[in-house]
């Protein structure tokens, strides 16, 4: 077939929306099912996107990056992790390595079906998970850390008031609740400790330097304060750090910028774009860009 046949053939089969956007079900290495959505735009080539803390694959960011990939005619795959959004399993307050082991069954499942993986990317916790997942498996090339949390000691007593760590081990336990007093999620002492013993230095020291990793964090972030994106700069090897002058933690009202930042990154050529931990730039809002989605 011609060059514009294959891309007639694509583009066909792009707008075929039961092929465009379909739901896959994947067990995880526990007997979980995870549910994902997959933007097949028929390439082999696929990115991976990775939802926060109590989050979902169908909130943004992730929705915002999957559907910018598939406009550029490259595949995508969105999930939620076990015990969040369609998944099976019980969520739990820590459990950051085991949802790099939840996405090592999702790499596995997609790898099995001939998919390329291009990249891993991961907003909040997920920013966590992926750099996690790298610096275990070191088959991935390219990585994208958005509003990742560095220290992860910091930001609990937020959640779970203060004394936490003596009240858990009185009780064992402590209920969150929101501000109108309804339970959230229980944090056990095990989900606690899980979450305190995650070494996020140890695991940027690891990732090796043939991987190109990308930061992108909001200056207006008060969920995770934007001076933590510099720690992931200062241990990671090959590392580019962007900061997004305005931006709050999910990025909300600069989802462009943020889509344009990550597609920018992911086509670089790593033969010829190697980067530093001395990258770094700082995006500012000139002129509104219009929502394309």
């Amino acid at each position: 077939m011609s060059e514009t046949g294959k891309s007639q053939s694509i583009h066909k089969r792009f707008e075929n929306s039961e092929i465009q956007h379909r739901r896959v079900v994947i067990e995880n290495s526990h007997g979980e099912k995870l549910v994902g959505v997959l933007h097949d735009t028929g390439s082999t080539e696929i990115v991976v996107i990775c939802h926060g803390f109590q989050s979902s694959k169908d909130r943004i960011p992730m929705l915002t990056i999957a559907n910018v990939f598939e406009r550029e005619m490259i595949s995508s795959f969105r999930f939620d992790f076990a015990g969040n959004g369609e998944s099976e399993g019980s969520f739990q307050y820590g459990n950051y390595r085991r949802e790099a082991e939840d996405l090592r069954s999702v790499l596995q499942h997609l790898r099995g079906e001939n998919r390329k993986i291009s990249a891993i990317i991961g907003h909040s916790k997920g920013g966590n998970v992926v750099l996690l997942y790298a610096a275990k498996y070191k088959d991935v090339q390219t990585v994208v850390n958005i509003s990742g949390r560095f220290f992860l000691e910091r930001g609990i007593e937020g959640r779970l008031g203060q004394d936490y760590f003596k009240r858990i081990e009185e009780n064992g336990f402590i209920d969150v609740r929101n501000r109108k007093g309804k339970f959230e999620y229980r944090v056990t002492e095990e989900s606690l400790m899980d979450r305190l013993t995650t070494n996020t230095h140890e695991a940027c020291l690891s990732i090796h330097e043939n991987c190109r990793v990308l930061t992108v964090h909001g200056s207006n972030d008060r969920i995770v304060p934007v001076t933590e994106a510099s720690e992931f700069a200062r241990y990671i090897k090959n590392h580019k750090l962007r900061l997004i002058e305005g931006a709050d933690h999910e990025f909300t009202y600069h989802q462009d910028q943020l889509a344009s930042i990550v597609l920018s990154f992911f086509k670089l050529d790593p033969k010829k774009n190697c980067v530093s931990t001395s990258n770094q730039d700082i995006v500012r809002p000139v002129v509104p860009i219009k929502s394309q989605l």
